[in-house]
């Protein structure tokens, strides 16, 4: 076993695995046997010290199957019919399995509201955190019923990324009908080669994976790095291999070279960081000058009234704002201490200015450094 995978391995106790659609269904709806030989694996491998949560597709399917459906509704209120009708199916299936292996399931429902409000977001982990204190398999996925498409997760692989964040994770598990990143596309290049470690996701990273999702799935590949890189700025590693592969769980877990590991980033951020980075949507941006952009990225400062150009949107104080570089880049995000309004008024002027400027200061800051997130630099 290689050192570093070991290591990681090794660490790992508490598990967030994803199970994509492409894993999950067959033809005719479920793929029941696959699903009960997963799960034997993840019975075989929880105990004391090794927690798994599971985050799942396979509504949809399951729905299609329950209703007759030969493929998945086009509308938006059809395909959350659809999954609403394939939850129960899909929980049962579980419900059977897990019991199968002496091991009692929840299902936890989610929407992007529920991890963008701080107070939800922290219920939703006390909820997680009492099901695994006792020893029962969270199983959770998009509330696909209510979730509008402008506040959706995108799509699975984005949603076990944060909930590996909700859940305080180890490892992020994500099984697709692949065995792993390959350096080109492998459905169009015979010679594409098996990447079995990446160090960090950059452009030619990028590149290698493609564009196209699978037939059943929203996400495919370019979702899978994306998800590894939030993953990785909370500090925890990804492994991407193929849940078709019989005994896949246990090759991992006994450290067989399977799939693909990416690795963490070497400053990960804290808890309340990376929500605000990864689950809150901005409600505005604000154009700062190079001398603010750089006093933010190198020099650790707070945002103050005088680094700033324009103001985007409507915002009130305490929103989510992205900061953009003068190329219109966003660079940032930080939550502001200032209405868009405010802001106008007092964008280029230097903090003792506030006062004079608004009737009253609150902060000398518009956005404080504790409240501010750098995006990493590909």
């Amino acid at each position: 076993m290689d050192s570093l995978r070991q290591q990681y391995l090794t660490k790992a106790k508490r598990v967030v695995l994803k199970l994509g659609s492409a894993v999950l269904t067959a033809a005719d709806g479920l793929n029941q046997p696959l699903i009960q030989r997963l799960v034997g694996e993840i019975g075989r491998l929880s105990s004391a010290d090794r927690e798994f949560i599971l985050v799942s597709s396979g509504a949809i399917a399951a729905g299609c199957r329950k209703l007759g459906f030969a493929s998945r509704p086009a509308g938006i209120p059809q395909a959350q019919a659809v999954a609403a009708a394939g939850q129960s199916v899909m929980m049962h299936t579980y419900e059977l399995a897990f019991a199968e292996v002496g091991l009692k399931v929840a299902q936890i429902l989610l929407t992007h509201d529920d991890l963008e409000s701080r107070p939800r977001f922290l219920n939703a982990r006390n909820t997680l955190f009492t099901l695994l204190g006792w020893q029962v398999v969270p199983i959770i996925n998009e509330n696909d019923t209510v979730a509008t498409d402008e506040l959706k997760f995108g799509d699975n692989d984005n949603l076990a990324a944060l909930i590996c964040n909700l859940a305080g994770a180890d490892l992020l598990v994500l099984l697709t009908d692949t065995d792993g990143l390959f350096d080109k596309d492998p459905r169009e290049h015979a010679d594409a080669r098996l990447l079995h470690q990446v160090e960090s996701i950059n452009a030619d990273i990028e590149r290698a994976a493609g564009h196209r999702p699978g037939a059943l799935g929203r996400g495919g590949m370019v979702s899978k790095l994306q998800a590894a890189k939030k993953a990785g700025a909370a500090g925890l590693p990804t492994l991407i291999a193929n849940g078709l592969t019989p005994g896949i769980l246990e090759k991992i877990f006994s450290g067989q070279e399977v799939g693909t590991l990416f690795l963490p980033q070497d400053q990960k951020l804290t808890s309340r960081k990376y929500w605000l980075a990864y689950n809150v949507t901005p409600k505005g941006a604000l154009l700062v000058d190079p001398g603010a952009r750089n006093a933010l990225v190198h020099g650790h400062k707070s945002l103050l009234p005088a680094g700033i150009l324009e103001v985007f949107g409507g915002f009130r104080k305490g929103d989510a704002v992205h900061l953009m570089d003068s190329e219109g880049k966003p660079f940032a995000v930080g939550l502001t201490n200032y209405s868009a309004r405010e802001i106008g008024q007092i964008k280029g002027r230097q903090s003792q200015e506030i006062a004079q400027s608004l009737g009253h200061k609150a902060y000398d800051e518009v956005i404080h450094r504790d409240n501010l997130v750098i995006f990493p630099e590909v």
